[in-house]
């Protein structure tokens, strides 16, 4: 048996899942209930579990190991539930409650579009920072970096003494327009510092303009005091994690999946990039999945036991949102673009009081499944007890049979919670809860596509997590996709996507270069100038990240990116430059060209307005190491009628006309080249595929499932 070389880890709300990469690019998938108090057990234990089907131990591979790669959801947990530092906040005078009041989108972000148009149902969450932990200086710097008031000095020692008397755990600090004249936020900062140590307080001071130095107030204000908040705890809970790894014998420095696709270390200087990385994870593992393909448009589908998570991939490109919100926050963060719902397998099933209609969750039992689990100790319906009534799931073989499920549990549960007030037998009503899952998946994901500017025709759809398998034949009916893809190791692909993802960090600065459509070219030749010092800039940031990790500046791979819009426009693109260094007028030219060439693809090529001139609006490095990656399976292929010993039996199923017999196969016995004809269930210890009647699949040479609607 080769040796393992990666291991890649998502830890989601109900599973934790383990992908194993040996030396010849050869993986297994592992699969074992997320441990929120105490993550590393749920490591262990999908390691345990991933390793066994090897017939290894942990103890014996682990020290073989040279990578590890880290994704879930502690941060966002612990930003969702507001349990993080004491955290005091210096701003403008006058300023002081900005923070408090904050964006008026964020009082409804996450409410449904009913709640969201009756004022009284949504509302403002608690601030991160309390207004009495508040702290304002005197200080203007205009929108131009020119200073309209400068910084009383005499003015911070106080302010800041006030919160060290306040007993805060960390300290930041977010003025007006600081990214165009940072000197006074680091004026505070150092000053801040002093303070604290003459107090000898153990006191984190993070000044903005070191961390984010972005327009949007807000945003930026917002991001930095998540990073005091939420992140620096969380970078406690990884370095735990990593401690235990060692403890087994990895001798590695675990990285962490980032918010803009790459990984970075745990040790790296903005760790709230790393707030949602699990979701992240799937999308660069179907990026990386179909660059190997040869596919250029693709769906990215992904079901958990908490939430459907879905996103593009357009011109083998993945979008990137600047500013986009978590846990009901406005954030400046580079972020893989995604949509996200709060629909999955664990999702609870209620009838509306006031309406008598069914609804999907947005809340999930989690890792403790439904009713249907007998140690989970829950008592609301969910998606995976309706599973379990009308027979798709085999309450024996839940995660290879470590939880034993009870049809019973799920079936009393649903008589009485679902069917009963609805007038419907048991199967009758679990079955119209699939339908309407279903059923919404399909809408949003088609909605989502359509609101881009193009048809489901023109993408291949892969689906992938734990329960994407089980509904992706119910939300893609009727939709017409080119191809729709199953990973056999859909389960575990979140993780894949960790393994195949590069070691890199990316770091981003405002700019306001404002070029005229006939502009002299000494002042292009200015702004290109600018535009390369700020590269320059952030290139040293990149590099000084990479040498936490013994990485010298000739290991990194330096890619340079800017974002330009016309004059006047309120959005820009983020495009990467087709040249290594600014030098000349004439690559001012080649910027603009690109552009022009992307947003004659985004939007149209009539919309193309350089009589208005050209911003450029931010500069972007993305550095890039080397780092093993997993191999694509390539196998040979075999005759179309699955193999005898794939074949497991029957099982009543209850679908559109009653019960009916669908035949089981083990999906790790079928061999590539195989089809598998209606009606059928596949079966994994982590998933389960449903080829429903008018469907068929066909598993091809790579691993990968084709499920093709029968017309």
């Amino acid at each position: 048996m080769a040796k393992s070389q990666i291991l890649a880890i998502d830890a989601g709300g109900t599973m934790t899942d383990t992908f194993i990469i040996d030396e010849k690019g050869d993986f297994v998938v592992g699969k074992a209930q997320t441990t929120p108090m105490d993550e590393h057990i749920g490591l262990i234990n999908s390691a345990k579990d991933a390793l066994g089907q090897w017939d290894a131990e942990v103890e014996e591979e682990f020290p073989n190991l040279r990578a590890g790669v880290y994704s879930g959801t502690a941060m966002l947990n612990r930003l969702v539930s507001r349990v993080g530092r004491r955290v005091g906040l210096v701003v403008n005078k006058g300023m002081e409650d900005n923070h408090r009041m904050g964006r008026g989108l964020q009082s409804y972000l996450g409410y449904s579009y009913s709640d969201r148009i009756h004022i009284n149902t949504h509302h403002f969450d608690p601030p991160l920072v309390p207004r009495k932990w508040t702290v304002g200086v005197t200080e203007r710097v205009d929108m131009f970096g020119n200073i309209v008031i400068p910084l009383y000095e005499h003015e911070i020692e106080p302010a800041i003494q006030k919160l060290i008397d306040e007993d805060v755990e960390a300290i930041v600090i977010s003025l007006l327009h600081s990214y165009k004249h940072p000197e006074h936020e680091r004026k505070i900062r150092d000053i801040a510092n002093d303070l604290i140590k003459k107090a000898k307080k153990d006191i984190q001071v993070f000044a903005t303009v070191d961390y984010y130095p972005v327009r949007k107030e807000s945003h930026r204000t917002n991001t930095t005091i998540v990073e005091a908040y939420a992140a620096e705890p969380s970078r406690k809970t990884l370095e735990k994690i990593d401690k235990s790894l060692q403890e087994h014998g990895t001798d590695f420095n675990l990285r962490i999946m980032a918010s803009h696709g790459g990984t970075i270390s745990i040790k790296a200087n903005e760790l709230a990039r790393t707030c949602v990385s699990g979701p992240i994870g799937g999308m660069v593992g179907a990026k990386y999945l179909a660059e190997s393909l040869g596919l250029k448009n693709v769906a990215c589908s992904d079901i958990g036991g908490t939430s459907f998570d879905i996103g593009l991939i357009t011109h083998g490109d993945l979008a990137i949102n600047s500013s986009p919100d978590m846990a009901r926050l406005v954030l400046s963060l580079p972020l893989v673009s995604m949509d996200t719902t709060g629909a999955g397998t664990g999702s609870y099933v209620r009838i509306d009081p006031n309406y008598g209609n069914l609804t999907l969750g947005p809340d999930s039992a989690g890792s403790l499944v439904g009713v249907c689990n007998p140690e989970g100790g829950i008592e609301t319906v969910t998606v995976s007890d309706c599973h379990v009534v009308i027979g798709l799931i085999n309450p024996d073989n839940f995660i290879g049979g470590a939880i034993k499920l009870s049809r019973e549990r799920a079936y009393q549960a649903v008589k009485t919670q679902i069917a009963d007030p609805l007038g419907l037998t048991v199967e009758d009503a679990a079955l119209g809860v699939i339908e309407l899952l279903e059923s919404q998946l399909r809408n949003y994901l088609e909605s989502m596509i359509l609101g881009k500017g193009y048809s489901p025709s023109q993408y291949v759809c892969f689906s992938y997590g734990g329960g994407g398998p089980l509904h992706t034949a119910g939300y893609t009916q009727g939709l017409g996709f080119e191809d729709i893809l199953i990973p056999a190791w859909a389960a575990g692909f979140s993780a894949f996507g960790c393994g195949a993802a590069d070691f890199e960090y990316r770091y981003d600065k405002t700019l306001d270069l404002n070029v005229d459509e006939k502009a002299e070219g000494a002042v292009i030749k200015k702004a290109g100038m600018e535009l390369q010092d700020s590269w320059d800039e952030l290139k040293e940031k990149v590099t000084e990240e990479f040498r936490k990790n013994d990485y010298s500046p000739e290991d990194v791979n330096f890619r340079l990116l800017y974002r330009m819009q016309y004059q006047g426009q309120l959005n820009d693109l983020e495009i990467e430059a087709p040249i290594k260094e600014f030098k000349d007028v004439q690559d001012f030219e080649t910027l603009v060209d690109t552009f022009e060439e992307m947003y004659t693809r985004v939007y149209a090529k009539s919309a193309l307005s350089p009589e208005l001139g050209y911003s450029i609006t931010g500069a972007i490095v993305r550095g890039v190491v080397d780092v093993p990656k997993p191999e694509i399976p390539s196998e040979p292929l075999y005759e179309e009628t699955p193999p005898k010993e794939a074949f497991l039996g029957t099982r009543q199923v209850y679908w559109k006309d009653g019960w009916e017999y669908a035949d089981i196969y083990e999906m790790e016995k079928l061999m590539p080249g195989n089809r598998i004809k209606e009606f059928s269930i596949i079966e994994s210890t982590a998933t389960t595929l449903v080829v429903p009647t008018g469907f068929e699949a066909y598993l091809d040479e790579n691993r990968i499932f084709h499920l093709k609607e029968l017309k």
